[in-house]
């Protein structure tokens, strides 16, 4: 989004007569290339456009539910959705689909050459590096600090509720639940402790607070324009223009990235120091920065590599797993009926653990509370916080389909050629709203579906590293810290419900699903406010249990 908002910007002045080229030059590829036009699809609304609108100005997922609908899973960009070519695409080939050049380079401004900027070889490598910190005994730890952070926000919230008469206030959810998460991910990641929550003001929480949406959304046409002009400007000149051009969308991922820049220099020196002293605790970071210096020399991570890995870790590990509390929450302030049966599974098992002597849950507690496990999972399905993945085809690739699609001349097809060069958009949303998948009421948020056993047993076909899900993705580029976001959305969401009751309010029944990158929630009608979530909070019911 940053790299054609830059050229964009500066259009009227250097771009013209490139564009004007750039137009004739895509009209040539149109007519010239092989072609996707057997696979049926949404009619083209614009030549030059094509459905990119639909795509990018719709909220997120809208577009891909419509055309799963009504063409099934499946000119330049190909929209999957079907399960077996999306395990195609994830995971038996994952390398001979490639991210999209012009995506690298607005992943490499955002956060450097780390493990998401990353293909092939040098993928391996870094994610080599990157594995020891990010196991099970490691995530289990985790809890520890996700709980803690946890507690003192859910604090902090009783204090307002208790100091108000009335004794409901309205919480914006995001601001509160970001900078705790990223109190947790600093802590449990770099063992340093930031101090979001007790300070907004915090430079590393200024920097992230409403980051995606004021760079990534609301696309306007013009930038959709040249964000389809792009894929044909050389990548030499393009992160010319990304890296200096004094546009406001990249001057504030610029800065965004400086303080994250610093805060991990700062945070390497001081950790390989420590190791050095025989000081290393178990950290995500001590474990990587240990296991870089064990790596051979070919191997090693660059002081650049370390930086980037750093700020994917903050950036991934708290705003993702934050986003999708809240929308956990939204979901419950929704349906009361699902906060109160959680609630009462939470207090029943908090009565076990009181009784064993111990005063918190431990990762198999909360792995053992199967309605808090159905409302996770829910969540992630419903309301994936990355509905798109964007892939590319370096070879010419025939992709198989779990179920047959019809052409426009009526013919059954089991597999699609997929020319090289082909951009494809590997649609998250849609392949988690599969009925084959998660049953005919997919399109509703209904925890029962992995307790009934719909959602139980899942097709050959099945993608994701978490219950099926593509949340967190598949295969060799899946997401490392998946078991740190479950474990902290299990806390987090323990804590909340046990202590509040959560409820809407009138802006929260007129809440956008906003395309930004990551899915965030905005207010129909406010979205130039930013990001917003405003929930009512209580004090729950309390019985003896509660604590």
């Amino acid at each position: 989004m940053v790299g054609f908002d830059l050229l964009a910007s500066q259009m009227d002045r250097y771009l013209t007569p490139l564009c004007l080229s750039l137009v004739l030059y895509a009209i040539y590829r149109r007519c010239t290339r092989t072609s996707l036009s057997r696979v049926r699809g949404p009619k083209s609304t614009s030549f030059l456009f094509g459905n990119l609108a639909e795509l990018y100005q719709d909220m997120a997922g809208e577009a891909e539910f419509r055309w799963k609908n009504l063409y099934g899973n499946s000119e330049d960009q190909l929209v999957v959705a079907d399960p077996k070519a999306l395990s195609r695409i994830f995971v038996t080939a994952a390398y001979q689909f490639p991210k999209v050049p012009e995506r690298r380079i607005l992943t490499f401004m955002m956060l450097g050459k780390s493990v998401l900027w990353a293909d092939g070889d040098v993928h391996k490598r870094q994610r080599k590096i990157l594995n020891p910190g990010f196991g099970g005994a490691e995530s289990r730890a985790f809890l520890v600090v996700s709980q803690a952070s946890a507690q003192a926000m859910v604090a902090k919230w009783m204090e307002f509720v208790e100091a108000d008469n009335s004794g409901k206030i309205v919480m914006d959810i995001p601001s509160w639940v970001s900078r705790a998460a990223l109190d947790a991910i600093g802590e449990g990641a770099f063992d340093v402790r930031l101090g979001s929550l007790e300070n907004s003001e915090s430079p590393l929480a200024k920097n992230y607070q409403g980051l995606l949406l004021s760079v990534f959304g609301s696309p306007s046409a013009l930038q959709i324009f040249i964000q389809e002009a792009i894929k044909y400007i050389p990548t030499s000149i393009l992160e010319y223009w990304v890296k200096y051009a004094p546009v406001p969308r990249a001057t504030r991922l610029r800065e965004a990235k400086k303080v994250t820049t610093a805060t991990a220099a700062t945070m390497v020196t001081e950790k390989a120091e420590s190791l050095l002293q025989g000081k290393g605790g178990r950290d995500i970071f001590s474990l990587l920065v240990k296991a870089n210096m064990d790596a051979e020399a070919k191997n090693k991570l660059s002081d650049e590599e370390l930086y980037s890995q750093m700020r994917v870790i903050l950036f991934a590990g708290h705003e993702t797993t934050s986003n999708s509390i809240g929308w956990a929450l939204l979901e419950m302030s929704r349906a009361p009926e699902i906060q109160s049966r959680l609630r009462s599974e939470i207090r029943q098992h908090k009565s076990a653990v009181r009784a064993r002597g111990d005063t918190q849950f431990t990762a198999s507690d909360l792995d053992n509370m199967p309605y808090l496990n159905a409302v996770v999972k829910e969540t992630l399905r419903y309301h994936c916080v990355l509905p798109q993945v964007f892939r590319m085809a370096s070879q010419d690739y025939l992709l198989p389909l779990s179920q047959p699609i019809t052409t426009e001349s009526g013919e059954l097809m089991h597999e699609i050629l997929v020319p090289k060069g082909t951009q494809i958009l590997a649609s998250v949303a849609a392949y988690n709203r599969n009925k084959d998948m998660w049953g005919e009421d997919a399109d509703v948020f209904n925890p029962d579906r992995w307790l009934d056993g719909i959602a139980k047993d899942k097709k050959e076909a099945a993608v994701g590293v978490y219950s099926s899900l593509l949340t967190f993705g598949g295969g060799p580029r899946a997401c490392l810290g998946w078991r740190f976001a479950v474990i902290e959305i299990q806390a987090f969401l323990v804590e909340i419900i046990n202590q509040f009751e959560v409820s809407l309010t009138e802006k929260a029944m007129h809440i956008r699903r906003e395309s930004s990158l990551v899915m965030v929630p905005t207010v129909d009608g406010e979205v130039s406010r930013g990001v917003q979530l405003p929930l009512a909070i209580s004090v729950a019911p309390r019985d003896d249990d509660a604590y």
